[in-house]
């Protein structure tokens, strides 16, 4: 009988911001009640830590350099095969709740730079492009706050990559829109307008107004409860009348994403004097590389945060908020996926349901003095939690400390429920792992990377390649001439860039070259040739 799938997804978070981890301070008890009867995987890592990238990697088993989403903003094409399309197509009914993200949330014009041209008149907008199927908002804009603030409630066309149901949460914070601000204008029509800092009910101590505030929108209304309501809502009509149908359900949370907006209680459930800030927060890491030295000369000439995307260095008491609120966010997602459990328990569907929980990216969370995302590849942005707790026991071992990646998912959810991934799908199955019959699945990882927009002194676009084993990180920047590298096992802090060190020059010969060898392993094997009988 092949198991149901009910597959949670956090925005943003930290691997080690979940109890079972060993976190002194958050409470995850929900969380962790899987961790304990299920397996968690330690050492696992985005393919990509940006979320479209990676959210789009889960989706097809295939590298951002192969799915097309190098970026945000670049949306998942439409014809690309997830495996939500396979499940559904190997008789699963299928939803998405929350935050999709395969398509761009904002419509504003792109800062990315065109390539210059040499000159003439430019080809016809069909004709622009590499490919002749350029992305437009009537097929593409599904996602857009756009397109629902200005009243636009078209149906999503479905399947929409592969779900038969979609409900959508688009943005972040208190400020979502898509399918949860029709019910939020339902529930409670006077809150719709009380959103955003200027509603404050608090905010920052620290002089981070626009990042950390308390929303006037209330526990019952906040976005978080909408995905765990409307997911206990499908799991109920699926109880009723497809009882003996398996589902796919994608229960995707916003938060806990900056801004840092946890409701109600949730507000101050934790002090920032409790909060234990990483290590490498306090040693003087931050002239490793030029982005970080721009950075570090930002903060010390107290320069205003460019853009609510950009990463920032914090001073110790905005990173304690930060983190603080951010735990506040987590446990109100740890309560709600508690009510999600006891009702699947109710409905009497926990018995043949894996589930399971990842997060897109994490958040470096004061760690070189950091906080939110970018191209800078420390283990605390690329690590994520990664939880699968099996109806089958054999799957189920507790702390599973091997490497692994998003890009295994769709290979490794679709080998557990008997169907074969489509031709192109890269990545391994997780099963030999998770069923004890290998130590490992593979010894090494390829990260990709591509900037949104020029910055960190970037005057274009830059992509990042980074290798990492056992032991060791690399990161080849674009263009530059300097680069990373980090003994993991000597330093699992990442503060001694050894790029330069004579010492470890044939180190770096080596994992050069083997990140040749796998960007060469990851290359493109779909189509299969054409053939006529």
């Amino acid at each position: 009988m092949q198991p149901n799938v009910l597959f949670f997804v956090t925005d943003q978070q930290h691997a080690d911001h979940v109890g079972y981890a060993g976190n002194r301070v958050v409470r995850t008890p929900h969380i962790d009640s899987l961790a304990e009867a299920g397996s968690w995987l330690s050492r696992f890592h985005v393919a990509s830590s940006t979320c479209m990238s990676n959210r789009a990697t889960f989706m097809t088993g295939r590298m951002p350099s192969l799915n097309k989403v190098r970026c945000n903003g670049v949306p998942l094409p439409l014809e690309a095969v997830t495996f939500v399309d396979l499940l559904r197509a190997g008789g699963y009914r299928t939803a998405l709740i929350g935050k999709s993200h395969l398509q761009g949330m904002s419509t504003e014009a792109t800062r990315v730079p065109r390539r210059p041209d040499d000159g003439g008149d430019a080809p016809p907008p069909e004709l622009a492009e590499a490919n002749r199927s350029p992305f437009t908002a009537e097929d593409y804009g599904w996602e857009f706050r756009q397109r629902w603030e200005q009243g636009n409630r078209s149906p999503v066309p479905a399947p929409y990559y592969g779900f038969d149901e979609v409900e959508l949460v688009v943005g972040h914070g208190d400020r979502c829109t898509g399918h949860y601000e029709d019910w939020l204008r339902a529930k409670a029509p006077e809150l719709a307008g009380r959103r955003g800092p200027q509603a404050a009910l608090q905010a920052s101590a620290t002089g981070l107004e626009k990042m950390v505030y308390q929303p006037a929108v209330g526990e019952d209304c906040y976005p978080t409860r909408y995905v765990g309501e409307r997911t206990i809502a499908y799991l109920r009509r699926h109880a009723d009348g497809h009882a003996g149908e398996p589902f796919f359900v994608q229960c995707s949370f916003p938060d806990p994403h900056h801004p840092f907006t946890p409701p109600g209680r949730y507000w101050d459930m934790y002090d920032p004097a409790e909060v234990e800030l990483p290590p490498s927060f306090f040693r003087s890491t931050r002239d490793q590389i030029p982005p970080l030295r721009l950075l570090q000369r930002d903060f010390e000439n107290d320069e205003p945060l460019r853009r609510w995307t950009f990463p920032f260095i914090a001073g110790e008491a905005q990173a304690r908020e930060c983190i603080a609120r951010n735990y506040g966010q987590i446990t109100f997602i740890d309560d709600v996926i508690g009510e999600v459990l006891a009702e699947l328990d109710r409905l009497g569907l926990r018995e043949n349901t894996l589930v399971c929980l990842m997060s897109d990216h994490g958040d470096w969370m004061g760690a070189h003095g950091l906080m939110l995302k970018g191209p800078m590849q420390y283990r605390d942005l690329v690590r994520v939690p990664m939880l699968w707790c099996d109806p089958d026991p054999a799957f189920n071992r507790g702390e599973i400390d091997a490497l692994a990646s998003t890009l295994d998912l769709a290979r490794t959810i679709l080998h557990r429920v008997g169907l074969a991934p489509a031709n192109g799908t890269q990545g391994r199955s997780l099963a030999p792992l998770l069923r004890g019959e290998a130590n490992r699945v593979r010894d090494r990882l390829l990260l990709e990377y591509t900037t949104q927009y020029p910055y960190l002194g970037f005057d274009d676009v830059v992509a990042v390649n980074t290798l990492l084993d056992d032991r060791w990180r690399l990161s080849v920047w674009e263009g530059c001439d300097w680069g990373e590298l980090y003994d993991l096992r000597e330093d699992p802090g990442e503060l001694r860039n050894l790029w330069d060190d004579p010492g470890h020059a044939g180190v770096r010969s080596d994992l050069l070259l083997r990140l040749v060898h796998e960007m060469q392993a990851h290359a493109e094997r779909s189509p299969h040739p054409l053939s006529i009988a």
